[in-house]
């Protein structure tokens, strides 16, 4: 375990913001966690946990304790003919799981190829890409409660995973630190093919396989996404709104070219990305701050940006939508005070 105090946090939040935290705590067993926790210090402090901050806005210097995972092992904790169930650590780069699951002949997460983040963090903002979503290969989620020092397994229905949700940033936000993520992968594996354009590019390929799919995924995103170590950014910024079918035909008649995606329970859903750039913020810059000019749905730190010049501007987006569509955008992105 190690403690770091008036910590940069520049390498810890893919907007590459300057901001500090007045202490910064890095864990590597599930015994530092309870360590950590009960230091009477520390309790009085206001903490979060994070992982990659890939999905975070600081808009200040955060005064208080953030916890984050050094938990990387991986584990066969059961498996037969059908499937193999793992057991990882909250720590483990998201990107590094799935190639890991590639290379062994496992699918399921191959669509969610190349998102940034770590496990835990997966597990909670439930991710999703190309059709697929982390809570389809969820199993359990262990997790200690900070107020009582008890650790608890969730299962997956108790998650109460939603689109781009789960309890964890509901009921229970900022209430649990996740150790470990156990999810069942099949050795049988279903290709997932009809989303996007993920058809079209794997055309290229001589074959499709588990490796092939991710292989396409990477490329697709590669072009439309900017490498947060080259432009500060946190990859979508906003949830693609869900409508109902009636709403869903207003807007049809309205704008006969607005695209949409079948969504659960006889609802639809409109790409935010689109409804951003018919409002022109395509490629525009206001100040420090950016809508990325090859995708719509990405707000980008152009250089000296500050926490709340971005967060500005998501702002002057959404009600900029709202007047023209009657849909409100909602980030996807966490704002830090």
């Amino acid at each position: 375990m190690e403690i770091k105090q008036n910590y940069s946090l520049e390498k810890h939040n893919t907007f590459r913001l300057p901001v500090k935290a007045r202490w910064f705590l890095e864990y590597d067993t599930e015994e530092d966690i309870v360590t950590a926790l009960r230091d009477e210090y520390f309790m009085e402090c206001y903490k979060i946990h994070i992982g990659a901050g890939s999905n975070l806005l600081f808009l200040n210097d955060f005064n208080g304790i953030i916890l984050h995972s050094r938990i990387k092992d991986i584990t066969v904790i059961s498996e037969n003919e059908e499937s193999v169930c793992l057991k990882v650590g909250s720590g483990v780069i998201w990107d590094e799981l799935v190639q890991y699951a590639v290379s062994h002949g496992w699918g399921g997460i191959e669509n969610l190829s190349h998102i940034p983040g770590e496990v835990g963090a997966a597990a909670i903002q439930n991710i999703g890409a190309y059709g697929v979503e982390v809570k389809d290969v969820i199993d359990s989620v262990e997790g200690y409660h900070i107020p009582t020092l008890e650790k608890q397994v969730f299962s997956k229905a108790e998650c109460q995973y939603a689109y781009r949700s789960s309890i964890f940033k509901t009921e229970y936000a900022d209430q649990y630190i996740i150790a470990y993520v156990n999810i069942r992968l099949s050795k049988k594996p279903l290709f997932s093919l009809s989303y996007g354009n993920l058809k079209d590019e794997l055309a290229k390929y001589p074959e499709i396989s588990l490796q092939t799919i991710r292989d396409a995924i990477i490329a697709i995103r590669s072009k439309k996404l900017p490498d947060p170590e080259q432009i500060g950014n946190a990859g979508s910024f906003f949830m693609n709104p869900v409508v109902t079918e009636e709403e869903f035909q207003e807007l049809k008649n309205k704008f006969p070219d607005i695209p949409s995606y079948p969504a659960s329970d006889n609802k639809v859903k409109v790409p935010a990305a689109w409804l951003i750039e018919q409002c022109g913020f395509k490629g525009q810059a206001y100040g420090q701050a950016g809508v990325y000019d090859k995708q719509a749905l990405v707000l980008v730190n152009l250089g000296n940006a500050d926490g709340n010049e971005i967060a500005l501007l998501a702002d002057i987006i959404i009600q900029t939508v709202e007047v023209r569509f009657g849909i409100r955008l909602r980030p996807e992105v966490k704002y830090i005070c």
